[in-house]
């Protein structure tokens, strides 16, 4: 079954996890598989996908017509959890924000810059506070040999990273692997 190419927080890729169910299920599972919370989760989701997907080809009836993008959703959001980033807080206790909350909020921000897209946002928490992030973007062909533009995502990002969610980026690398073209050009 081929899947889109999702790397987990773990570095281990979707498709890695799904080659592996059936070793990891007969007891052949590796040190960082026995271990791995994101490959877990990715498994589960998974299997419950497999499991579904194996009724739906048993059953004479037609499956409802929004099946596969509720199951879809369900995997996605499972997967794409990821970890916890702790938060400064000046009261007494643990505040946490999921990596997933932190690059959604990232990506918009980089998407106010005019001719820039998001891509992937990853997020290297240490555990102590000290957060880096690799941000993928697409540029537009009218931006792609100014570095204004990129300059400002870095101050938007840099900015809504401290105003939005409370956190000082540590380091900020910003990698441009596609260019598009605008409507009518």
């Amino acid at each position: 079954m081929a899947m889109t190419d999702y790397e987990l927080p773990c570095e281990r890729d979707v498709e890695q996890v799904w080659e592996r169910l059936d070793a990891v299920g007969a007891g052949l599972a590796d040190e960082h598989e026995l271990t791995c919370p994101h490959c877990r989760a990715a498994r589960e989701s998974l299997l419950a996908l497999r499991e579904a997907t194996s009724e739906m080809v048993a059953e004479e009836d037609a499956p409802p017509p929004d099946l596969f993008g509720r199951i879809m959703s369900a995997v996605r959001a499972e997967v794409r959890r990821g970890s916890m980033v702790p938060l400064p807080s000046p009261e007494p206790g643990l505040v946490e924000i999921s990596e997933q909350a932190v690059a959604a909020v990232l990506r918009y921000a980089a998407d106010t810059v005019e001719g820039i897209r998001a891509r992937r946002c990853r997020i290297r928490n240490d555990g102590a506070g000290v957060v880096e992030v690799e941000l993928t973007l697409a540029v537009s062909l009218r931006n792609a040999t100014g570095g204004e533009a990129l300059s400002l995502v870095r101050e938007r990002v840099t900015a809504a990273a401290a105003a939005r969610v409370g956190l000082r980026l540590a380091k900020l690398d910003l990698l441009v692997d596609d260019i598009y073209g605008e409507p009518g050009e």
